[in-house]
């Protein structure tokens, strides 16, 4: 993992050194910048998807590289580091060994049961434990029978009104309504994408918009209005695109704003367009 890490920031200098909160937005990368940060760590192995993304709009977006070749090369990276954290834990387990192994019982041949005094110790906390329960409930029972003779009765705790839930922001991805990921389209031509998506949390949307994080041969709008939707309820955002005049991949990302632009659900990841142009 940690070699996997020195890679990703040598990765990282070599494309000029972007911010990981810039990588997850102007550059679209489709994770979170802590995540990103987290994969350059090197101290837990990120998802193969985290670990592309930081990979494609370094490598592939910004230094020109080949998008096959790159992902065959750190596929394989990632792959030997996976297979050294599952080997890594497999040793760990295997020298925790059983519980006998822990106490050094079966090194020496010695038994527990051959020592009686040993199984003494050994419950003697369950047996503490035991006698204080019973303490307890003897306790109880006898503050139950002496309450109704003292003239008082128990204290009961007012009753504490229930509080509603905090109000929060959410939202899911439902499906590509037009123009799927891999779709071919002509060079030159327009088409609309649309996307369904739904409002999942308890604020409704108003003054909403998608606003587009990259720019690519294909030319669409900064940004398309939402229209007010209510918890619950779902919404198709349509974008009207422009293929390119010359063939080749087109990925747009969008991520959902406010009217001055602030970003919005900042934990989930862009929607995005992605076409062939040919």
């Amino acid at each position: 993992m940690a070699a996997l890490a020195y890679r990703l920031w040598e990765l990282k200098a070599e494309a000029g050194d972007p911010s990981f909160a810039e990588m997850s937005t102007r550059m679209g990368a489709a994770a979170s910048k802590s995540s990103l940060a987290a994969a350059a760590r090197g101290q837990v192995l990120p998802t193969w998807e985290t670990t592309w993304e930081f990979v494609r709009v370094l490598a592939v977006d910004r230094l020109r590289q080949d998008a096959e070749e790159a992902r065959r090369e750190w596929r394989a990276h990632w792959e030997r580091a996976a297979s050294a954290a599952a080997r890594s834990e497999t040793t760990d387990e295997t020298r925790a060994g059983p519980a006998e192994a822990r106490t050094g019982h079966i090194e020496t041949g010695v038994r527990m049961a051959e020592h009686p005094e040993r199984r003494t110790l050994a419950r003697r906390p369950a047996m503490i434990a035991a006698a204080a329960t019973a303490a307890a409930a003897a306790g109880a029972a006898l503050f139950t029978w002496l309450a109704p003779l003292s003239g008082k009765d128990e204290p009961t705790a007012p009753d504490t009104p229930v509080r509603a839930a905090s109000p929060y922001d959410d939202s899911a991805f439902e499906q590509d309504v037009t123009h799927p990921d891999g779709t071919m389209v002509k060079t030159g031509t327009e088409f609309t994408k649309i996307w369904r998506i739904r409002n999942t949390g308890t604020i409704p949307w108003r003054g909403r918009y998608l606003t587009r994080l990259n720019d690519t041969p294909c030319r669409a709008p900064k940004r398309v209005e939402i229209r007010p939707v209510q918890p619950g309820e779902p919404v198709d955002i349509a974008v009207r695109v422009r293929a390119s005049d010359s063939p080749g991949r087109c990925k747009i990302y969008w991520k959902m704003t406010d009217e001055a632009g602030t970003q919005l659900l900042s934990a989930k990841k862009p929607i995005f367009l992605d076409v062939v142009v040919g």
